[in-house]
């Protein structure tokens, strides 16, 4: 397996700057995911890794390599498309095969490499079978093993997932992380879905109009997102966002005035700002806890407009001032005696909420936050082995 490295990698077309100076390291055996919503700009900064688009402006390096100028097959790279991009003429076996017979491989090392990759991807029963007479899944699988044959050294994977539906994108995306702990590989894919990269990833690459917002664990990003947009990208539901004012500062804290009339406090280093200061608070819905009296301080009001059951959670959907995204989304007890249009008083934790600046960057949050969400980042890792399924901060997916 190799490592990747991208030196200020840009993609011009014409005068439009698709990618802009990309500078990152992708290490030897990491699950890197590239995440960001349609047109950021991943599946092409994948495509120029993978040697179908050109590289501008920069360097990419596959294993100490330069890699700029050298076709797609000299690069030790496999693509799995989203299409899946099968022979339909051909067997299962066939398809898998095909690459090795173009590279000149003889018979018997060509049967063993396709027998070992079905095997790995339980595709043995399935090698006499044209695509046609596949499941969406298994033709993913069979993509995926035409990758695997080659034996590359960087595994690149283009969205390969969004073709499937709800229960079959869980089983695949458990396979695909079984498959990376099996290989050791070093593997990129890109998705605009961040449940899917905050469940794969070693590490995740946020990307919005040809930027690299921002580089790090998921659970980093989750929990420390550098700007506004991270912060709404990363987490489902998404982070709520209240505009406020600053009425009060020290290192460690500050507190701000909400449209509401409420005042509270959050756990940040806000340097460089001061009382006055137009802020926007953020706060997870899984982190605003039911009040169980109206009190004005550290907490919201609103009016519940909508109410989602989900089995083992449940969602509130509160009219508050001030929210930019419309309705604030709070997770609350599952037995709760809430109706469509209680009013609804939420704690808004000073550990557990967020603060961004008017130019959406965020205030970094003090050291005791980590104290505060140990607890429940350790309850995830125990969820996450124990269910076998990718399970996001703040919400389980089925």
């Amino acid at each position: 397996m190799a490592r990747v490295q991208l030196r200020n990698v840009g993609k011009t077309y014409d005068t439009h700057q698709i990618i802009k100076s990309v500078d990152m390291d992708i290490e030897d055996g990491e699950f890197c995911v590239f995440v960001g919503p349609s047109g950021c700009g991943k599946s092409t900064l994948l495509r120029m890794i993978a040697g179908l688009e050109d590289i501008t402006d920069g360097e990419l390096l596959i294993g100490d390599v330069l890699a700029n100028t050298l076709p797609p097959a000299k690069r030790g790279v496999a693509m799995v498309f989203q299409s899946y991009a099968l022979y339909p003429h051909m067997s299962v076996y066939d398809n898998m095969a095909f690459g090795l017979k173009l590279a000149g491989k003889d018979r018997k090392e060509i049967k063993d490499s396709v027998l070992r990759a079905a095997s790995i991807l339980q595709l043995d029963h399935l090698l006499g079978r044209k695509p046609k007479q596949l499941s969406g899944g298994q033709r993913q699988r069979v993509a995926i093993g035409r990758a695997i044959v080659r034996q590359p050294e960087v595994f690149l994977f283009d969205e390969p997932l969004s073709n499937l539906d709800a229960s079959l994108r869980v089983q695949m995306r458990i396979e695909i992380a079984k498959l990376h702990k099996d290989l050791k590989a070093t593997m990129v894919y890109v998705t605009h879905d961040q449940v899917e990269a905050m469940t794969l990833a070693d590490k995740i690459v946020v990307l919005n109009k040809g930027n690299v917002e921002q580089i790090g664990a998921p659970l980093e990003l989750y929990n420390h997102p550098k700007n506004l947009f991270v912060a709404g990208f990363i987490g489902s539901p998404k982070m709520n966002f209240v505009d406020c004012r600053i009425v009060c500062i020290n290192s460690h804290e500050a507190t701000v005035l909400l449209p509401g009339g409420s005042h509270v406090t959050v756990a940040v280093e806000a340097g460089g700002a001061k009382p006055g200061d137009e802020v926007i608070l953020g706060i997870r819905p899984e982190h605003l806890v039911v009040a169980h009296s109206a009190t004005l301080d550290q907490s919201l009001s609103g009016r519940v407009e909508v109410l989602e059951h989900l089995g083992d959670e449940t969602f509130a959907y509160l009219d508050i001032p001030g929210s930019r995204d419309g309705l604030l989304t709070a997770r609350v007890p599952v037995a709760t005696s809430i109706q469509i249009g209680d009013t609804l008083t939420l704690h808004v934790p000073k550990h557990g909420s967020h603060l961004f600046a008017a130019d959406q960057r965020a205030y970094p949050r003090v050291a005791a936050v980590e104290v505060a969400l140990a607890a429940n980042n350790r309850a995830l890792a125990v969820s996450d082995k124990s269910s076998g399924i990718g399970r996001l901060p703040g919400r389980a997916f089925h």
